[in-house]
């Protein structure tokens, strides 16, 4: 399963590539900080929603670097 997709795994200031709502269909990554997890349940299938340092928000395909 891809770390993005358990909550246990993000944390504040982790550095992350996220799908922002407007990418979905290209798939394009979005780099950054993050600065607030908007999840809440444990797990999601299509990966944790955060808000990075920017103000983006979307769901984590990749894990840069652990908290």
């Amino acid at each position: 399963m891809n770390p993005g997709k358990n909550r246990e795994n993000v944390g504040i200031g982790l550095s992350v590539g996220i799908v922002l709502k407007k990418d979905q269909k290209s798939g394009k990554i979005t780099q950054g900080i993050v600065k607030k997890i908007l999840t809440k349940s444990p797990t999601h299938p299509h990966g944790i929603k955060v808000q990075l340092e920017d103000g983006s928000v979307g769901r984590i395909k990749e894990i840069h670097s652990k908290k």
